[in-house]
């Protein structure tokens, strides 16, 4: 996401983040909405360019990607943490 400057950062991961607790509740707060979002796109584009061999290094996951990458940081997150 280099090419969105730190606004997009902010407003993309208000939006994973945002669409990846409809699905998986997690902290509440904006700024953890933000943080989730923009940690589950990091996560997605790592794991999809490691694990998976679907982006290139340095290449942007998309919104979906973005989103399950969130949703499972959050899952996790609630398994190391105990909290239903």
């Amino acid at each position: 996401m280099p090419e969105h400057g730190f606004i997009g950062w902010i407003v993309v991961g208000l939006i994973v983040g945002a669409i990846a607790k409809i699905f998986t509740p997690g902290p509440s707060g904006c700024i953890a909405t933000i943080l989730i979002g923009i940690a589950g796109s990091l996560f997605a584009g790592w794991a999809g360019s490691h694990w998976f061999h679907l982006y290139r290094d340095g290449s942007a996951p998309g919104l979906i990607a973005s989103v399950l990458g969130a949703v499972v940081l959050l899952a996790v997150a609630r398994l190391v943490t105990g909290r239903n």
